[in-house]
Protein backbone atom coordinates (compact mmCIF):
# COMPACT_ATOMS: atom_id res chain seq x y z
CA UNK A 1 0.00 0.00 0.00
CA UNK A 2 1.17 3.53 -0.67
CA UNK A 3 0.34 6.77 1.04
CA UNK A 4 0.93 10.24 -0.07
CA UNK A 5 1.01 12.92 2.58
CA UNK A 6 1.20 16.47 1.37
CA UNK A 7 2.94 19.22 3.26
CA UNK A 8 -0.45 20.47 4.36
CA UNK A 9 -0.98 17.27 6.28
CA UNK A 10 1.95 18.00 8.55
CA UNK A 11 0.87 18.71 12.08
CA UNK A 12 -0.99 16.62 14.58
CA UNK A 13 -3.75 18.89 15.89
CA UNK A 14 -7.43 18.86 15.05
CA UNK A 15 -7.00 21.75 12.57
CA UNK A 16 -4.50 19.87 10.43
CA UNK A 17 -5.57 18.03 7.30
CA UNK A 18 -5.60 14.78 9.26
CA UNK A 19 -7.57 16.39 12.09
CA UNK A 20 -11.04 15.07 11.07
CA UNK A 21 -9.66 11.53 10.88
CA UNK A 22 -8.09 11.93 14.32
CA UNK A 23 -11.43 13.16 15.68
CA UNK A 24 -13.15 10.13 14.16
CA UNK A 25 -10.56 7.81 15.73
CA UNK A 26 -10.95 9.48 19.13
CA UNK A 27 -14.76 9.24 18.96
CA UNK A 28 -14.52 5.57 18.00
CA UNK A 29 -12.15 4.92 20.88
CA UNK A 30 -14.48 6.78 23.24
CA UNK A 31 -17.36 4.49 22.22
CA UNK A 32 -15.40 1.40 23.21
CA UNK A 33 -13.94 2.96 26.37
CA UNK A 34 -17.20 4.39 27.71
CA UNK A 35 -19.27 1.28 27.03
CA UNK A 36 -16.77 -0.82 28.97
CA UNK A 37 -17.70 1.11 32.15
CA UNK A 38 -20.98 2.98 31.57
CA UNK A 39 -23.14 -0.02 32.36
CA UNK A 40 -21.62 -0.56 35.84
CA UNK A 41 -23.64 2.15 37.60
CA UNK A 42 -26.78 1.29 35.61
CA UNK A 43 -26.95 -2.36 36.72
CA UNK A 44 -29.49 -1.80 39.55
CA UNK A 45 -31.85 0.04 37.18
CA UNK A 46 -31.44 -2.62 34.48
CA UNK A 47 -32.14 -5.45 36.92
CA UNK A 48 -35.17 -3.60 38.30
CA UNK A 49 -36.51 -3.23 34.74
CA UNK A 50 -35.59 -6.60 33.20
CA UNK A 51 -34.92 -8.90 36.15
CA UNK A 52 -32.18 -11.52 35.89
CA UNK A 53 -29.93 -10.44 38.76
CA UNK A 54 -27.98 -13.71 38.65
CA UNK A 55 -27.14 -13.22 34.97
CA UNK A 56 -26.07 -9.57 34.99
CA UNK A 57 -22.28 -10.32 35.28
CA UNK A 58 -22.57 -11.64 31.73
CA UNK A 59 -23.23 -8.07 30.55
CA UNK A 60 -19.53 -7.44 31.21
CA UNK A 61 -18.13 -10.89 30.40
CA UNK A 62 -19.81 -11.34 27.01
CA UNK A 63 -18.70 -7.87 25.85
CA UNK A 64 -15.07 -8.54 26.82
CA UNK A 65 -15.21 -12.03 25.34
CA UNK A 66 -16.64 -10.99 21.96
CA UNK A 67 -14.17 -8.13 21.73
CA UNK A 68 -11.10 -10.18 22.63
CA UNK A 69 -11.64 -13.21 20.42
CA UNK A 70 -12.29 -11.21 17.25
CA UNK A 71 -9.33 -8.81 17.46
CA UNK A 72 -6.79 -11.12 15.72
CA UNK A 73 -9.24 -11.87 12.89
CA UNK A 74 -10.02 -8.19 12.29
CA UNK A 75 -6.29 -7.45 12.28
CA UNK A 76 -5.71 -9.92 9.45
CA UNK A 77 -8.72 -8.68 7.48
CA UNK A 78 -7.38 -5.13 7.72
CA UNK A 79 -4.08 -6.22 6.21
CA UNK A 80 -5.92 -7.83 3.30
CA UNK A 81 -8.77 -5.41 2.57
CA UNK A 82 -7.56 -2.20 4.23
CA UNK A 83 -8.23 -0.47 7.54
CA UNK A 84 -11.14 1.70 6.42
CA UNK A 85 -13.69 -1.02 5.53
CA UNK A 86 -12.90 -3.01 8.69
CA UNK A 87 -13.22 0.12 10.84
CA UNK A 88 -16.55 1.07 9.26
CA UNK A 89 -17.89 -2.47 9.71
CA UNK A 90 -16.85 -2.31 13.37
CA UNK A 91 -18.59 1.02 13.92
CA UNK A 92 -21.67 -0.32 12.12
CA UNK A 93 -21.82 -3.43 14.32
CA UNK A 94 -21.37 -1.28 17.41
CA UNK A 95 -24.21 0.98 16.25
CA UNK A 96 -26.56 -1.94 15.59
CA UNK A 97 -25.65 -3.50 18.93
CA UNK A 98 -26.31 -0.21 20.74
CA UNK A 99 -29.77 0.17 19.17
CA UNK A 100 -30.66 -3.43 20.01
CA UNK A 101 -29.42 -3.03 23.60
CA UNK A 102 -31.58 0.07 23.95
CA UNK A 103 -34.74 -1.84 23.01
CA UNK A 104 -33.86 -5.09 24.83
CA UNK A 105 -36.91 -6.76 26.42
CA UNK A 106 -35.15 -9.22 28.72
CA UNK A 107 -31.81 -9.80 30.40
CA UNK A 108 -31.06 -12.64 27.96
CA UNK A 109 -31.70 -10.36 24.98
CA UNK A 110 -29.55 -7.60 26.48
CA UNK A 111 -26.67 -10.04 27.02
CA UNK A 112 -26.93 -11.22 23.40
CA UNK A 113 -26.97 -7.65 22.08
CA UNK A 114 -23.97 -6.75 24.27
CA UNK A 115 -22.15 -9.50 22.36
CA UNK A 116 -22.97 -7.66 19.10
CA UNK A 117 -21.48 -4.50 20.62
CA UNK A 118 -18.39 -6.50 21.56
CA UNK A 119 -18.02 -7.74 18.00
CA UNK A 120 -17.93 -4.12 16.85
CA UNK A 121 -15.52 -3.09 19.59
CA UNK A 122 -13.20 -5.90 18.50
CA UNK A 123 -12.69 -4.08 15.19
CA UNK A 124 -12.75 -0.49 16.45
CA UNK A 125 -10.02 -0.72 19.07
CA UNK A 126 -7.20 -2.29 16.98
CA UNK A 127 -8.17 -0.38 13.83
CA UNK A 128 -7.89 2.93 15.69
CA UNK A 129 -4.32 2.16 16.69
CA UNK A 130 -3.46 0.70 13.26
CA UNK A 131 -4.72 3.79 11.40
CA UNK A 132 -2.64 5.95 13.75
CA UNK A 133 0.37 3.81 12.85
CA UNK A 134 -0.33 4.29 9.14
CA UNK A 135 -1.17 7.97 9.26
CA UNK A 136 1.50 9.47 11.52
CA UNK A 137 5.27 9.37 11.54
CA UNK A 138 7.29 7.87 14.36
CA UNK A 139 7.92 11.34 15.80
CA UNK A 140 4.22 12.28 15.63
CA UNK A 141 2.81 9.02 16.85
CA UNK A 142 3.63 9.41 20.54
CA UNK A 143 1.80 12.74 20.65
CA UNK A 144 -1.22 11.13 19.01
CA UNK A 145 -1.00 8.28 21.52
CA UNK A 146 -1.38 10.99 24.16
CA UNK A 147 -4.63 12.11 22.50
CA UNK A 148 -5.91 8.51 22.48
CA UNK A 149 -4.83 7.89 26.08
CA UNK A 150 -6.67 11.05 27.14
CA UNK A 151 -9.86 9.56 25.69
CA UNK A 152 -9.50 6.55 27.97
CA UNK A 153 -8.77 8.86 30.92
CA UNK A 154 -11.88 10.96 30.36
CA UNK A 155 -14.01 7.90 29.62
CA UNK A 156 -13.03 6.25 32.91
CA UNK A 157 -14.67 9.15 34.72
CA UNK A 158 -17.44 10.03 32.27
CA UNK A 159 -18.63 6.44 31.71
CA UNK A 160 -19.82 5.59 35.24
CA UNK A 161 -21.13 9.15 35.69
CA UNK A 162 -23.23 8.97 32.51
CA UNK A 163 -24.57 5.58 33.54
CA UNK A 164 -25.71 6.96 36.88
CA UNK A 165 -27.21 10.15 35.42
CA UNK A 166 -29.18 8.39 32.68
CA UNK A 167 -30.39 5.67 35.04
CA UNK A 168 -31.53 8.13 37.71
CA UNK A 169 -33.00 10.94 35.65
CA UNK A 170 -33.95 9.51 32.23
CA UNK A 171 -33.74 5.77 31.52
CA UNK A 172 -30.93 3.22 31.48
CA UNK A 173 -31.76 2.63 27.80
CA UNK A 174 -30.22 6.00 26.94
CA UNK A 175 -26.74 4.78 27.88
CA UNK A 176 -26.99 2.85 24.60
CA UNK A 177 -29.02 5.30 22.50
CA UNK A 178 -26.45 8.06 23.12
CA UNK A 179 -24.00 6.00 21.02
CA UNK A 180 -26.06 6.54 17.86
CA UNK A 181 -24.93 10.12 17.02
CA UNK A 182 -21.35 9.35 18.11
CA UNK A 183 -21.19 6.33 15.79
CA UNK A 184 -22.57 8.32 12.88
CA UNK A 185 -20.12 11.22 13.35
CA UNK A 186 -17.15 8.85 13.69
CA UNK A 187 -18.18 6.88 10.59
CA UNK A 188 -18.63 10.06 8.54
CA UNK A 189 -15.27 11.50 9.59
CA UNK A 190 -13.38 8.32 8.72
CA UNK A 191 -15.48 7.43 5.69
CA UNK A 192 -15.15 10.84 4.03
CA UNK A 193 -11.65 11.96 5.08
CA UNK A 194 -9.53 8.81 5.37
CA UNK A 195 -8.32 7.40 2.07
CA UNK A 196 -6.01 4.47 1.49
CA UNK A 197 -4.86 2.71 -1.62
CA UNK A 198 -4.70 -1.00 -1.00
CA UNK A 199 -2.75 -3.16 -3.41
CA UNK A 200 -5.43 -5.63 -4.38
CA UNK A 201 -4.01 -9.11 -4.51
CA UNK A 202 -5.67 -12.44 -4.80
CA UNK A 203 -5.83 -13.95 -1.35
CA UNK A 204 -7.18 -17.16 0.04
CA UNK A 205 -9.04 -16.37 3.25
CA UNK A 206 -7.98 -18.70 6.05
CA UNK A 207 -11.52 -19.60 7.11
CA UNK A 208 -10.46 -22.74 9.00
CA UNK A 209 -7.79 -20.87 10.93
CA UNK A 210 -10.06 -17.95 11.77
CA UNK A 211 -12.90 -20.20 12.95
CA UNK A 212 -10.62 -22.45 15.01
CA UNK A 213 -8.87 -19.48 16.62
CA UNK A 214 -12.17 -17.80 17.49
CA UNK A 215 -13.63 -20.93 19.13
CA UNK A 216 -10.37 -21.72 20.95
CA UNK A 217 -10.02 -18.22 22.37
CA UNK A 218 -13.72 -18.15 23.26
CA UNK A 219 -13.37 -21.33 25.33
CA UNK A 220 -10.12 -20.27 27.00
CA UNK A 221 -11.29 -16.77 27.92
CA UNK A 222 -14.70 -18.11 28.95
CA UNK A 223 -13.00 -20.60 31.25
CA UNK A 224 -10.87 -17.85 32.79
CA UNK A 225 -13.75 -15.41 33.18
CA UNK A 226 -16.23 -17.88 34.68
CA UNK A 227 -13.82 -20.11 36.61
CA UNK A 228 -14.61 -19.72 40.30
CA UNK A 229 -17.80 -17.82 39.35
CA UNK A 230 -20.24 -19.91 37.29
CA UNK A 231 -18.39 -23.13 38.19
CA UNK A 232 -15.58 -24.26 40.47
CA UNK A 233 -12.06 -24.30 39.05
CA UNK A 234 -11.74 -28.04 39.56
CA UNK A 235 -15.22 -28.93 38.34
CA UNK A 236 -15.72 -31.10 35.23
CA UNK A 237 -17.17 -28.08 33.35
CA UNK A 238 -14.22 -25.84 34.20
CA UNK A 239 -11.62 -28.44 33.22
CA UNK A 240 -13.46 -29.44 30.04
CA UNK A 241 -13.74 -25.84 28.79
CA UNK A 242 -10.05 -25.06 29.34
CA UNK A 243 -8.82 -28.40 27.92
CA UNK A 244 -11.03 -28.05 24.82
CA UNK A 245 -9.72 -24.52 24.28
CA UNK A 246 -6.10 -25.65 24.61
CA UNK A 247 -6.63 -28.54 22.18
CA UNK A 248 -8.23 -26.25 19.60
CA UNK A 249 -5.40 -23.77 20.02
CA UNK A 250 -2.94 -26.55 19.20
CA UNK A 251 -5.07 -27.45 16.16
CA UNK A 252 -4.99 -23.79 15.12
CA UNK A 253 -1.17 -23.80 15.15
CA UNK A 254 -1.17 -26.90 12.93
CA UNK A 255 -3.61 -25.24 10.51
CA UNK A 256 -1.55 -22.05 10.32
CA UNK A 257 1.62 -23.94 9.44
CA UNK A 258 -0.04 -25.21 6.26
CA UNK A 259 -2.21 -22.20 5.36
CA UNK A 260 -0.96 -20.26 2.29
CA UNK A 261 -2.15 -16.96 3.81
CA UNK A 262 -2.53 -17.58 7.57
CA UNK A 263 -4.70 -15.35 9.74
CA UNK A 264 -1.81 -15.11 12.21
CA UNK A 265 1.61 -15.61 10.54
CA UNK A 266 3.47 -17.78 13.03
CA UNK A 267 6.82 -16.32 12.01
CA UNK A 268 5.77 -13.08 13.66
CA UNK A 269 5.51 -14.94 16.97
CA UNK A 270 9.19 -15.86 16.65
CA UNK A 271 10.20 -12.20 16.45
CA UNK A 272 11.86 -11.30 19.74
CA UNK A 273 10.60 -7.71 19.72
CA UNK A 274 7.00 -8.71 19.01
CA UNK A 275 7.01 -11.45 21.66
CA UNK A 276 8.38 -9.01 24.24
CA UNK A 277 5.88 -6.25 23.41
CA UNK A 278 2.97 -8.72 23.52
CA UNK A 279 4.09 -9.87 26.98
CA UNK A 280 4.26 -6.23 28.09
CA UNK A 281 0.75 -5.68 26.80
CA UNK A 282 -0.56 -8.72 28.70
CA UNK A 283 0.99 -7.43 31.93
CA UNK A 284 -0.51 -3.97 31.31
CA UNK A 285 -3.98 -5.50 30.94
CA UNK A 286 -3.65 -7.61 34.09
CA UNK A 287 -2.33 -4.72 36.22
CA UNK A 288 -5.11 -2.43 35.00
CA UNK A 289 -7.82 -4.95 35.86
CA UNK A 290 -6.34 -5.53 39.31
CA UNK A 291 -6.33 -1.82 40.08
CA UNK A 292 -9.70 -0.94 38.54
CA UNK A 293 -11.37 -3.86 40.34
CA UNK A 294 -9.95 -3.40 43.83
CA UNK A 295 -8.73 0.18 44.37
CA UNK A 296 -12.32 1.55 44.54
CA UNK A 297 -13.33 -1.35 46.79
CA UNK A 298 -10.42 -0.62 49.12
CA UNK A 299 -11.22 3.11 49.19
CA UNK A 300 -14.91 2.54 49.96
CA UNK A 301 -15.00 -0.49 52.26
CA UNK A 302 -11.69 0.01 54.09
CA UNK A 303 -11.18 3.78 54.08
CA UNK A 304 -14.91 4.55 54.25
CA UNK A 305 -15.12 6.96 51.30
CA UNK A 306 -18.11 7.34 49.01
CA UNK A 307 -18.31 5.91 45.47
CA UNK A 308 -17.51 9.27 43.86
CA UNK A 309 -14.33 9.82 45.89
CA UNK A 310 -13.27 6.22 45.29
CA UNK A 311 -13.76 6.75 41.56
CA UNK A 312 -11.56 9.84 41.59
CA UNK A 313 -8.84 7.89 43.43
CA UNK A 314 -8.81 5.43 40.54
CA UNK A 315 -9.11 8.21 37.95
CA UNK A 316 -5.68 9.42 39.09
CA UNK A 317 -4.29 6.34 37.32
CA UNK A 318 -5.84 7.32 34.00
CA UNK A 319 -4.82 10.95 34.44
CA UNK A 320 -1.14 10.08 34.79
CA UNK A 321 -1.25 7.81 31.74
CA UNK A 322 -1.99 10.39 28.99
CA UNK A 323 0.45 12.88 30.50
CA UNK A 324 3.37 10.47 30.22
CA UNK A 325 2.14 8.96 26.93
CA UNK A 326 2.17 12.39 25.27
CA UNK A 327 5.67 13.09 26.63
CA UNK A 328 7.07 9.69 25.71
CA UNK A 329 7.71 10.71 22.08
CA UNK A 330 10.25 13.34 23.08
CA UNK A 331 11.88 10.88 25.45
CA UNK A 332 12.21 7.90 23.10
CA UNK A 333 13.50 10.07 20.27
CA UNK A 334 16.35 11.01 22.64
CA UNK A 335 17.12 7.79 24.50
CA UNK A 336 15.37 5.09 22.43
CA UNK A 337 12.15 3.14 22.77
CA UNK A 338 13.56 0.33 24.92
CA UNK A 339 15.15 2.72 27.41
CA UNK A 340 11.93 4.75 27.65
CA UNK A 341 9.90 1.60 28.30
CA UNK A 342 12.42 0.52 30.94
CA UNK A 343 11.97 3.83 32.76
CA UNK A 344 8.19 3.43 32.58
CA UNK A 345 8.22 -0.18 33.81
CA UNK A 346 10.51 0.78 36.70
CA UNK A 347 8.05 3.52 37.70
CA UNK A 348 5.19 0.99 37.59
CA UNK A 349 7.20 -1.30 39.89
CA UNK A 350 7.77 1.62 42.26
CA UNK A 351 4.08 2.58 42.26
CA UNK A 352 3.00 -1.03 42.79
CA UNK A 353 5.40 -1.34 45.73
CA UNK A 354 3.85 1.81 47.23
CA UNK A 355 0.47 0.04 47.12
CA UNK A 356 1.83 -2.39 49.72
CA UNK A 357 2.15 0.51 52.19
CA UNK A 358 -1.60 1.17 52.14
CA UNK A 359 -3.66 0.10 55.15
CA UNK A 360 -6.75 1.14 57.07
CA UNK A 361 -5.07 4.32 58.31
CA UNK A 362 -4.09 5.54 54.83
CA UNK A 363 -5.75 8.55 53.26
CA UNK A 364 -7.57 8.53 49.95
CA UNK A 365 -5.03 11.13 48.76
CA UNK A 366 -2.29 8.54 49.29
CA UNK A 367 -4.28 6.02 47.24
CA UNK A 368 -4.77 8.54 44.43
CA UNK A 369 -1.11 9.61 44.45
CA UNK A 370 0.01 5.97 44.21
CA UNK A 371 -2.37 5.34 41.33
CA UNK A 372 -1.06 8.47 39.60
CA UNK A 373 2.54 7.18 39.83
CA UNK A 374 1.50 3.86 38.28
CA UNK A 375 -0.34 5.73 35.51
CA UNK A 376 2.79 7.74 34.71
CA UNK A 377 4.77 4.53 34.37
CA UNK A 378 2.10 2.93 32.17
CA UNK A 379 2.20 5.83 29.71
CA UNK A 380 5.96 5.53 29.31
CA UNK A 381 5.65 1.75 28.80
CA UNK A 382 2.47 0.93 26.85
CA UNK A 383 2.64 3.61 24.14
CA UNK A 384 6.33 3.17 23.16
CA UNK A 385 6.15 -0.64 23.09
CA UNK A 386 3.10 -0.57 20.79
CA UNK A 387 4.88 1.92 18.53
CA UNK A 388 7.96 -0.33 18.49
CA UNK A 389 5.84 -3.32 17.43
CA UNK A 390 4.13 -1.35 14.64
CA UNK A 391 7.43 0.05 13.38
CA UNK A 392 9.00 -3.41 13.19
CA UNK A 393 6.78 -4.54 10.29
CA UNK A 394 5.50 -3.27 6.95
CA UNK A 395 1.97 -2.10 6.19
CA UNK A 396 0.86 -5.59 5.12
CA UNK A 397 1.45 -6.95 8.64
CA UNK A 398 0.76 -3.91 10.82
CA UNK A 399 -2.90 -4.82 11.35
CA UNK A 400 -2.04 -8.31 12.57
CA UNK A 401 0.69 -6.97 14.85
CA UNK A 402 -1.55 -4.28 16.35
CA UNK A 403 -4.41 -6.74 16.75
CA UNK A 404 -2.07 -9.20 18.46
CA UNK A 405 -0.95 -6.50 20.90
CA UNK A 406 -4.54 -5.53 21.69
CA UNK A 407 -5.53 -9.18 22.10
CA UNK A 408 -2.77 -9.85 24.60
CA UNK A 409 -3.94 -6.87 26.63
CA UNK A 410 -7.51 -8.23 26.64
CA UNK A 411 -6.25 -11.72 27.48
CA UNK A 412 -4.15 -10.26 30.31
CA UNK A 413 -7.26 -8.53 31.62
CA UNK A 414 -9.25 -11.77 31.52
CA UNK A 415 -6.52 -13.73 33.28
CA UNK A 416 -6.04 -10.92 35.79
CA UNK A 417 -9.74 -10.80 36.66
CA UNK A 418 -9.82 -14.57 37.18
CA UNK A 419 -6.61 -14.85 39.19
CA UNK A 420 -7.22 -11.82 41.40
CA UNK A 421 -10.79 -12.95 42.09
CA UNK A 422 -9.55 -16.39 43.09
CA UNK A 423 -6.87 -14.85 45.32
CA UNK A 424 -9.38 -12.62 47.10
CA UNK A 425 -11.86 -15.46 47.61
CA UNK A 426 -9.15 -17.78 48.91
CA UNK A 427 -7.79 -15.10 51.25
CA UNK A 428 -11.19 -14.22 52.65
CA UNK A 429 -12.50 -17.75 52.94
CA UNK A 430 -15.32 -17.53 55.45
CA UNK A 431 -13.52 -15.20 57.83
CA UNK A 432 -14.62 -11.64 58.23
CA UNK A 433 -17.76 -12.15 56.14
CA UNK A 434 -21.00 -11.09 57.79
CA UNK A 435 -23.95 -11.57 55.46
CA UNK A 436 -23.15 -9.52 52.37
CA UNK A 437 -20.55 -7.40 54.17
CA UNK A 438 -16.87 -8.06 54.63
CA UNK A 439 -15.03 -6.84 57.71
CA UNK A 440 -12.53 -4.06 56.81
CA UNK A 441 -9.65 -5.97 58.43
CA UNK A 442 -10.30 -9.09 56.38
CA UNK A 443 -10.78 -7.07 53.20
CA UNK A 444 -7.52 -5.18 53.81
CA UNK A 445 -5.66 -8.50 53.94
CA UNK A 446 -7.39 -9.76 50.80
CA UNK A 447 -6.78 -6.59 48.79
CA UNK A 448 -3.14 -6.56 49.93
CA UNK A 449 -2.83 -9.96 48.25
CA UNK A 450 -4.05 -8.32 45.04
CA UNK A 451 -1.56 -5.47 45.48
CA UNK A 452 1.22 -8.01 45.98
CA UNK A 453 0.14 -9.76 42.78
CA UNK A 454 0.14 -6.40 41.00
CA UNK A 455 3.73 -5.84 42.13
CA UNK A 456 4.75 -9.26 40.82
CA UNK A 457 3.13 -8.43 37.46
CA UNK A 458 4.95 -5.09 37.37
CA UNK A 459 8.25 -6.91 37.84
CA UNK A 460 7.23 -9.32 35.05
CA UNK A 461 6.50 -6.30 32.85
CA UNK A 462 9.97 -4.94 33.55
CA UNK A 463 11.46 -8.34 32.65
CA UNK A 464 9.49 -8.38 29.38
CA UNK A 465 10.84 -4.94 28.46
CA UNK A 466 14.36 -6.23 29.13
CA UNK A 467 13.67 -8.95 26.52
CA UNK A 468 13.29 -6.28 23.84
CA UNK A 469 16.36 -5.95 21.61
CA UNK A 470 18.41 -2.82 22.12
CA UNK A 471 17.62 0.11 19.85
CA UNK A 472 19.84 0.16 16.81
CA UNK A 473 19.33 3.53 15.27
CA UNK A 474 15.95 4.96 14.41
CA UNK A 475 12.99 2.68 13.81
CA UNK A 476 11.76 2.54 10.21
CA UNK A 477 9.22 5.19 9.30
CA UNK A 478 5.73 3.89 8.57
CA UNK A 479 4.34 3.80 5.10
CA UNK A 480 2.11 6.75 4.30
CA UNK A 481 -1.64 6.93 3.92
CA UNK A 482 -3.46 9.21 1.56
CA UNK A 483 -5.69 11.72 3.32
CA UNK A 484 -8.35 13.77 1.63
CA UNK A 485 -7.63 17.46 1.42
CA UNK A 486 -11.08 18.56 2.27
Amino acid sequence: MSVEQSAASSGVGFRSERGPVLIGIMLSTALVAIDATVIATAVPSIVASLGGFAEFPWLFSVYLLAQAVTVPVYGKLADVFGRKPVMLVGIGLFLVGSVLCGVAWSMGALIAFRAVQGLGAGAVQPMSMTIVGDLYSLRERARVQGYIASVWAVSSVVGPTLGGVFSQYVSWRWIFFVNIPLCLIAALAIGLRFRERVDRRRVRIDHAGAATLTVALTLLILGLLEGGQAWAWGSPQGIAVLVAGAVLLGLFVAIERRAPDPVVPLRLLRNRLLVATNLVSACVGAVLLGLTSYVPTFAQDVLGTGPLVAGFALAALTLGWPISASLSGRVYLRIGIRSTALVGAAVVVLGSALLLLLDGSSSVVQVGATSFVIGLGMGFTAAPTLIAAQSAVQWQQRGVVTGSNMFFRSAGSAVGVAVFGAVVNATLGGSGVEGDRVAPEALTTAVHSVFLGTTVLAVAMLAAVLLMPRDRGRAPAPETTEVAAG
